[in-house]
């Protein structure tokens, strides 16, 4: 990958009686090495992408450790590898982001909860939840719940988030249940530092292999009829286990407050911002002292009856802050108070909303209710106004715009690739007629928004060529399936193209080779060119994905017989291309590749070496593209037809136009598509192409002067 984390590196290498500072994710890295684990794997994606693209380029030294570290082609193959910890004593650790990331390892995480682990075994989770959220709004929780997994939710406090890494890995051993560590988005981001612990080398490892593979035990299968038993085993052996270890261990915290007629059970992820709601009240320090007693669920299942209990009696009420529908904890927590004959009121989703993120904005709303009924004595009128002058802020901002915010939809990046795709698609489409588009997940998906509007459905990464298989047998013109590199390799190559060649399908599948799983963070896949590619499309100022033919070749050895590829800027070769997928004769399964560098990781990868070049006085030529106001129409439809943010709009310098013309701000990177574009459409011909020369040769400052003189005589005094 072409993004270094050279300085986190070093972090890891940190020992007893030092201090780290960084983020939330790099500490839990950091805390698997101290922790002795022996193997990491995992599926790249924010918010835990650093995670695993640390540990990547670590490998030197986590070999000198003996920890093996492997990049996995998707979510169930890394679940997959904590099979490892069923039979030995390894202490394993897997990432992936969010909920989804858990549904495609949901098969392997059944398999592997069920006969249960003997080295510790922590699965870390990016939930990617809430207004931040790129993904459906799940939670993880309920795999915890079905699957018997321990499931662990750290306080935002890098300490505590470390200390829970490594009592999760001990928890799994005490349990031999799989831990789920869920991670927020603010979790994996928060700064702050601990105190170091010396990395502890796993004492099987590589560098200390394991003589003989274990006797056979048929026990350590998921197959029935030892599942029944692994069913009786979960209740009877192993919750009881793990929350005798929680309560030993003191996971759980409980946090006293003067003010112990009520009290709080929040998730662990959620205490920083209950914090800050609860200073809104007046009822919490600078400090983060707070007067009403919180119990922290660091661990939030299973729940241990007692210490529920414990904190629930004589109280007032409790208020129960769960993040998310259902209310798991919430019910969960009901139901051992029942159990337990204690009779205190519980209130929760009757307070706070049923959905959503629990912002401290709308932690404050609940709180205030909550306080307002079982603390009469303390006045809230602080946190009522400032939350009335929230509201008015927001109204203030509408009344002086006249009219609400206008949306502001992400959208592909300056220069990338994918864009002149869906322009080529635009245009396509005036000809064969609308296409139902079944998309996916990728940064393709970001054609959904404006002005492209392209995509029918999302289900699943990899899954668009499946999910046309219900619809394009019932419509009259072909369906288009759309696909990225990095989801053809995670799920794409079996689901959707072996499907279709093996059911004989009539479909058109169109695969964006950008050359890396571009939107986890631009991470290598099998289809990424070698350095030794990298470097002579430096040489030759070029792009390198149409050096590599993976794809394709993968594809014709499966039996592909149709397959086009065109370059992704080439916007009326594309054009021309669709066309002919959608209306050809052949009624097999029909491939087109767009093949285009993404456009950040080929910034980054020419920035560095143009800069070397400039230094050393090199010659150094930048294409720019511009747009001759003379001629512009001011009709735009170059804008409609692009969306790309450096291209714009302008007053006019003519007062005989009434309309703005179009204007190429700063920011362009040259990738053309705006000419591409006016040509493929047959769009006015405003737009013009010019080469900055840094560093230029002596002919070339010559013919400069000469052109420069001969424009300054023509023009009129």
């Amino acid at each position: 990958m072409e993004v270094s984390f050279s300085k986190e590196v070093q972090a890891l290498r940190l020992g007893a009686g030092q201090t780290f500072h960084g983020e939330g994710i790099l500490a839990i890295t950091k805390a698997l090495l101290q922790s002795g684990v022996a193997y990491v794997g995992g599926y790249q994606g924010a918010p835990v992408s650093h995670l695993l693209d640390v540990m990547v380029q670590a490998k030197d030294y986590l070999q000198e450790l003996g920890v093996h570290v492997e990049a996995c082609s998707n979510e169930a193959s890394a679940a997959a590898m904590l099979g490892a910890s069923i039979h030995y004593p390894l202490r394993g650790a897997v990432t992936w982001k969010s909920i989804v990331g858990t549904n495609v390892a949901a098969d392997a995480l059944s398999n592997l909860a069920s006969p249960g682990v003997q080295g510790g075994a922590l699965i870390v989770v990016g939930e990617d939840y809430g207004e931040g959220a790129s993904v459906i709004q799940e939670r993880t929780h309920a795999y915890a719940l079905k699957s018997t997994m321990v499931m662990l939710d750290p306080r935002p406090q890098l300490a505590a988030m470390v200390r829970l890494v490594e009592e999760g890995f001990a928890l799994s051993e005490a349990s031999n249940m799989p831990a789920l560590l869920e991670l927020r988005i603010r979790a994996c981001h928060v700064r702050g530092r601990f105190e170091c612990k010396d990395n502890i080398p796993p004492p099987v490892s590589m560098r200390h292999l394991i003589d003989e593979p274990a006797a056979f035990d048929y026990m350590r299968l998921a197959h029935p009829p030892v599942t029944f038993r692994h069913e009786k085993l979960k209740v009877q052996e192993r919750i009881p286990a793990a929350r005798r270890y929680i309560a030993q261990h003191r996971l759980n915290e409980w946090f006293a407050g003067r003010r112990h007629e009520v009290g709080l059970i929040v998730q662990g992820g959620l205490y920083n911002a209950l914090i800050r709601a609860l200073q809104q009240l007046g009822l919490a320090d600078g400090f983060g002292s707070s007067q009403l007693p919180i119990l922290v669920l660091n661990v939030t299942y299973p729940l241990v009856p007692e210490e529920i209990a414990r904190f629930c009696a004589g109280k007032r009420a409790v208020l129960v802050l769960e993040e998310g529908q259902p209310e798991y904890i919430e019910q969960d927590i009901a139901s051992l108070l029942r159990r337990c004959e204690v009779r205190t009121p519980l209130h929760g989703k009757d307070l706070l909303p049923a959905a959503g993120e629990y912002t401290v904005e709308v932690m404050t709303e609940g709180l205030l209710a909550f306080v307002s009924r079982y603390l009469p004595d303390h006045a809230v009128d602080d946190a009522r106004a400032w939350l009335e002058g929230n509201a008015k802020r927001r109204q203030d901002v509408a009344q002086q715009l006249g009219s609400p915010l206008p949306p502001r939809p992400p959208g592909f990046c300056v220069g990338c690739p994918e864009r002149p795709v869906f322009a080529a698609l635009k245009l396509a489409q005036q000809t064969v007629g609308p296409v139902h588009i079944a998309a996916d997940i990728g940064c393709h998906a970001l054609a959904t928004f404006e002005p492209f509007s392209s995509g029918h459905s999302i289900l699943g990464y990899g899954l668009s060529l499946a999910s046309r298989a219900g619809v394009s047998p019932v419509m009259s013109r072909r369906v288009l399936s759309i696909m990225g590199d990095g989801g053809f390799w995670h799920n794409g190559l079996l689901t959707g193209v072996q499907s279709a060649l093996f059911n004989g399908d009539d479909a058109v599948l169109l695969i964006m080779k950008n050359g890396y799983t571009s939107a986890t963070g631009t991470q290598d896949i099998i289809s990424t060119p070698d350095e030794e590619v990298k470097a002579r499309a430096e040489d030759k100022q070029q792009s390198l994905v149409d050096r590599n033919t993976t794809i394709e070749s993968t594809l014709r050895g499966l039996g592909v017989q149709w397959m086009r590829t065109v370059h992704t800027y080439h916007v009326d070769a594309m054009r021309k291309t669709l066309q002919e997928a959608l209306t050809t004769d052949f009624a097999g399964l029909k491939v087109i590749i767009a093949e285009g560098e993404c456009q950040l990781e080929r910034q980054r990868r020419i920035k560095p070496w143009i800069a070397q070049l400039l230094k050393a006085g090199r010659r150094v030529v930048r294409v720019k593209y511009g747009v001759d106001e003379d001629v512009c129409s001011g009709d735009h439809a170059c804008i409609r037809l692009s969306g790309c943010p450096t291209l714009t709009l302008k007053d006019s310098p003519d007062p005989l136009k009434v309309d703005p013309v179009a204007t190429v701000i700063d920011g362009c990177v040259g990738c053309g598509l705006c000419g591409a574009n006016a040509h493929a459409a047959t769009l006015c011909p405003s737009f013009y192409r010019a080469e900055v020369v840094r560093n230029p040769k002596w002919h070339e400052r010559l013919l400069a002067a000469v052109r420069l003189t001969t424009l300054r005589w023509l023009q009129p005094a």
